[in-house]
């Protein structure tokens, strides 16, 4: 399959430099056939279908920034983030925190979103692959910052209080849709694209703001 799509492309890229002659394939020439190379090199499996290959606006701007070397400008940065923040949703239930130690356990978790899982299966947040968040835990990655004492820091001592507030509304919409704060994040969208329900989001926010939390030790 890999050999027939690589030989596909080079047949299709001798085509356009044929066609044009006197001019070389355009960006969005080669955009194309990225996008055509990738779409024959993987077929649906299970929930894993190939619609994830289907970028949105945000990710292929910020994409094309990386390519490029070059920030994305200041009025793209906003537009995106004055999008992604209207996506947000806040608890049904008017309840930010949940338990966490069940936060934690998602944390934990890598699981889910693979071609062997069922749809409807609960996934795992897979936190510590990019984040500290406990002092206890020796395995964690470091693309994201450390999130150890992620509330004590920021002051948070009691969760429900009015001062506690626009941290705990940060703290969900940065788990809901990063994007909403940084344009080009890399962090998930766990509640935008649905990969952790509104309960297993109210645990995590618990692991990160509950003073009782280990994250807070």
């Amino acid at each position: 399959m890999i050999k027939t799509t690589m030989t596909h492309t080079l047949l299709s890229l001798t085509a356009l430099l044929l066609a044009g002659c006197t001019s070389s394939p355009s960006g969005a020439d080669y955009d194309k056939l990225t996008a055509d190379a990738m779409k024959a090199s993987f077929q649906d499996r299970g929930i894993a279908t190939v619609d994830r290959l289907q970028q949105d606006e945000a990710n292929r701007l910020c994409s094309a920034a990386d390519v490029a070397g070059k920030p994305l400008d200041e009025k793209t940065t906003k537009a995106i983030e004055a999008a992604a923040l209207k996506t947000i949703k806040m608890p049904s239930d008017g309840k930010f925190l949940g338990d966490w130690k069940e936060g934690e356990k998602i944390a934990q978790s890598g699981r889910g979103l693979t071609w062997t899982d069922k749809a409807g299966d609960a996934n795992g947040g897979n936190c510590y692959n990019c984040h500290q968040m406990d002092k206890k835990e020796i395995s964690f990655g470091n693309l994201g910052p450390s999130l150890y004492h992620y509330g004590k820091l920021r002051g948070v001592s009691d969760p429900a209080s009015a001062a506690a507030k626009p941290i705990v509304d940060y703290t969900w919409g940065k788990l809901w849709n990063s994007r909403a704060y940084n344009a080009c994040s890399q962090m998930p969208r766990v509640g935008h694209k649905g990969i952790l329900t509104e309960q297993q989001i109210q645990h995590v926010m618990a692991l990160l703001l509950d003073p009782k939390s280990p994250v807070n030790q």
